[in-house]
């Protein structure tokens, strides 16, 4: 007799997803193959998928984990044993995204069950990107086994339930490269009246209380620069529960901090502790909850600054470098930029050794990202070798010389080699290696020193020529500009060829300018090519903002960087000026705007509009892949005021998980991209998204961020310190009060959704309201959207891109990658 108290049950409907599991753990085993080179270049098209959002780059270990796996039944491996319990928080997916570094094979049993009022035979549908086996009540029913790299494939079975409770068990693996979108999902098409009932250790009635804490549970606030970090929930718990916080930060951070706490029945918040004693960065809060064996967890993100500690910049140039230099020292997370400034600074000795010594394995198995750490190291080993310690040094050069720097050399790794950021680095890195090991053998190129110094040099000359004609193929892109940074200013400073250094410095200041011009205060505002929930919704704590300190004396810093101290140094010892006219440029306080028009991307694909005054500034992806999948791109982004925070961007979710690993994810990229136009001030966005996909687009709006704001029915308003933006939607916009991005997000639900955006100077929202309320979209015979304009007049966005108004007619297809400036009164 099973007792029914030890339940959670839950209502399923006809062509609604079975959500609610048990969870054994994930089993990960490497999958090594052998060492073999690859074809390939970098790929400056690779986001620019052609089908939904599939990257179609395969590595030899998918090519071989396919030919023995795909359209085969799974190796089903293990049995089940249940170690947690997935709760849904919205998603109709059991989703174990993440990022493996190495080729690693995963897998996962999971077990719920059905009860059905009648007997009979229903249609469920399963879809993965991996395999699965699925059997019913013992008996296996099926499998599949597409195992295409992040790409879901779906399959249909017949389940002959009983009468009563049915058990229903999957067994999915896959092989894991880099990001991988690990999940399953089981659809109820069609069958007898039933509920879902899964099994728990304790009354259904408080595991229904934990899903509802951890359903609503989300910070006191938006962004923290001191104080205590409150967690609140929206209902006390009836018994006491046990609380684990594990802080870490973005998938490639190496730190993990974890708290115990137990939250007493009856309590609404949990204090986690200082702000001020927490890690810096955008943080993401996996908190799990146990009572009594049913433990289940979901994960919140935050930012995190110490802003108090930091104060105001030097206002001199040269203490602002020693200061840099000083906090990436101190304050940084242990890596190799972190020794890399602790050289540069006089803090050789064990510890700095130790640092270095820490991330070494990671570069010696040719992790994904190790690029990222064998710049600065091959930096800090040339300038400051003799500081380090013997061993360390020939540890050092051993990983040197073992790395793989290409794919034409032979190895069995997932470096993510075809993106623009990630082949300067390798290309630097191999050249710079070279030059230093002259004399010595390279491992897996067999080229002497001095050879691969020159294939580097001819490839790094390349990658130059592509990026003087085109620059950033991620366009614009906050977490992007400190990877080409890294590697431009390691040229700058250590490239033996003049013609090398020179490029470089000009690459680095090209760089500057157009951080500066899409600056906001400082802070870059702007639509971006590649973004991730971490890099969007913090403000303080992101490098781009330590860079602004250091060379315009306005921004804080964090505790992850690439790039910081390499900038410092080639500012204080190799000659690099930054213009000091960017300083107004980046901090515009002009009573002009500025209107700044470019584009980015091999043939322009990527025209990119901004629109900026002291008190607000907001930018676009203009005429940019209407309609079509997306990836990581943020087609719309403003800030209002000089609060960073004070930020709105608007998207349609990759997914449903808040803090997920999707690309696109949550708040990071499209699923679809809307059709988009600005003219200064104003813009629209209108979304269509396929049926598969989230049926809702958002806003992040952070209500407490503002001065002033107001929400009612289509509209929403906000303002900040002179500067203030309107919102009008196509249906009702619906602000969520619960959950993770609680008071922060705006939605409209709808497959097919507008969002008419205005910004401008105003004192309060009454004026706000009364100029730009009834602004509304007509659309034309020939596909124009007009909109009446108080202050532009008829602005005329064309089905073509281009846009007409105030006399003028503007084209993205006529933006150039130099870009065009246009100072403009204020209307």
């Amino acid at each position: 007799m099973i007792n029914m108290k030890l339940h959670m049950k839950k209502d399923l409907t006809p062509g609604a997803a079975i959500r609610y599991w048990q969870l054994g753990a994930i089993a990960e085993d490497r999958f090594d193959v052998p060492d073999a080179p690859m074809k390939g270049e970098m790929d400056p098209f690779f986001f620019l998928t052609k089908h939904k959002n599939f990257i179609p780059h395969e590595y030899p270990c998918r090519t071989i984990f396919a030919e023995r796996y795909r359209g085969k039944r799974p190796d089903v491996r293990g049995s089940f044993d249940a170690v947690r319990w997935w709760l849904p928080f919205g998603s109709p997916r059991v989703d174990l995204s993440g990022f493996w570094f190495r080729p690693t094979r995963l897998a996962t049993w999971a077990r719920t069950f059905v009860a059905a009022e009648d007997a009979g035979t229903a249609t469920i549908r399963l879809g993965t990107c991996g395999g699965a086996v699925l059997w019913l009540n013992g008996i296996e029913i099926g499998w599949t086994a597409p195992y295409g790299r992040n790409l879901e494939a779906k399959s249909e079975f017949a389940l002959p339930l009983k009468a009563g409770i049915n058990e229903i068990i999957i067994f999915f693996d896959d092989l894991a490269e880099r990001d991988a979108r690990y999940f399953f999902q089981l659809d109820y098409l069609e069958g007898p009246r039933a509920n879902v009932a899964v099994p728990v250790p304790i009354e259904g009635g408080v595991a229904d209380a934990i899903e509802a804490a951890l359903e609503g549970m989300h910070f006191d606030k938006t962004a923290y620069f001191s104080g205590d970090i409150n967690l609140l929930f929206a209902e006390s718990l009836p018994v006491d529960v046990d609380v684990n916080v594990a802080v870490e930060g973005d998938f490639m951070s190496t730190e993990r901090f974890d708290y115990d706490f137990v939250l007493k029945a009856g309590d609404t918040h949990l204090v986690i502790g200082p702000s001020e004693n927490a890690p810096a960065d955008f943080r993401h809060f996996r908190i799990t909850l146990n009572v009594g064996g049913f433990i289940s967890s979901r994960s919140l993100g935050v930012e995190i600054c110490h802003t108090g500690r930091q104060g105001t910049a030097p206002p001199v140039l040269s203490d602002r470098i020693t200061e840099a230099l000083d906090e990436v020292s101190e304050f940084s997370e242990r890596d190799t930029v972190r020794a890399f400034a602790r050289l540069a600074s006089g803090r050789a000795g064990a510890d700095t050794d130790a640092m270095i010594e820490e991330i070494l394995p990671s570069i010696e198995d040719c992790h994904d990202c190790a690029d990222f750490s064998l710049v600065p190291l091959i930096w800090s080993r040339t300038v400051w070798g003799m500081d380090i310690g013997e061993a360390t040094r020939a540890r050092i050069d051993k990983a040197i010389l073992g790395f793989r720097y290409w794919m034409d050399e032979p190895g069995n790794d997932v470096q993510w080699y075809f993106s623009e950021n990630h082949a300067l680095l390798f290309h630097t890195s191999a050249y710079l290696a070279g030059h230093l090991l002259s004399d010595k053998t390279f491992a897996r190129s067999g080229r002497t020193g001095a050879e691969q110094n020159a294939v580097g040099a001819a490839r790094v000359r390349a990658w130059l020529d592509h990026f003087e004609a085109w620059e950033m193929a991620e366009f614009n892109s906050a977490p992007y500009f400190p990877i080409d940074l890294k590697g431009l200013t390691a040229l700058a400073a250590l490239s033996p060829d003049a013609d090398i250094v020179d490029r470089a410095r000009k690459g680095i200041i090209r760089l500057c300018e157009v951080i500066a011009r899409s600056a906001h205060h400082g802070m870059v505002t702007a639509a971006q090519g590649r973004s991730y929930e971490h890099t969007l919704c913090a403000g303080r704590s992101l490098e781009l903002s330590g860079v602004a300190r250091l060379l315009w004396g306005v921004g804080w810093y964090g505790r992850r960087v690439h790039a910081l101290p390499h900038l410092a140094v080639c500012l204080r010892d190799h000659g690099l000026v930054v213009p000091e006219s960017l300083v107004a440029v980046a901090c515009h306080q002009a009573d002009e705007h500025q209107e700044w028009r470019f584009a980015q991307g091999e043939n322009r694909f990527a025209a990119l509009y901004h629109y900026k005054s002291r008190d607000f500034a907001m930018g676009s992806a203009a005429d940019y892949r209407w309609n079509e999948w997306g990836y990581q791109e943020t087609v719309l982004h403003l800030r209002l005021g000089e609060r960073p925070e004070a930020a709105v961007w608007i998207n349609h979710p990759g997914e449903t998980i808040q803090f997920g690993y999707g690309r696109p994810s949550f708040w990071g990229g499209c699923g679809s991209l809307p059709r988009a136009h600005q003219f200064r001030g104003l813009a629209v966005l209108d979304f269509s998204t396929f049926d598969e996909q989230p049926d809702f687009t958002h806003a992040w709006f952070p209500i407490a961020e503002f001065d002033e704001s107001t929400i009612r029915g289509r509209l929403a308003m906000a303002c900040s310190s002179g500067g203030a933006v309107i919102l009008l939607g196509s249906a009702d916009l619906q602000l969520v009060e619960h959950g993770p991005s609680a008071n922060a997000e705006l939605r409209q639900y709808g497959r097919s959704t507008r969002w008419i955006v205005r910004v401008c100077e105003a004192s309060g929202l009454d004026d706000v309201e009364s100029r730009f309320a009834s602004l509304e979209v007509e659309e034309t015979a020939n596909g124009s959207l007009v909109i009446q304009d108080p202050d532009y007049g008829a602005v005329i966005f064309r089905k073509d891109g281009s846009t007409e108004a105030e006399r003028r007619v503007v084209s993205p297809k006529e933006f150039t990658v130099a870009g065009e400036v246009t100072m403009l009164a204020a209307s």
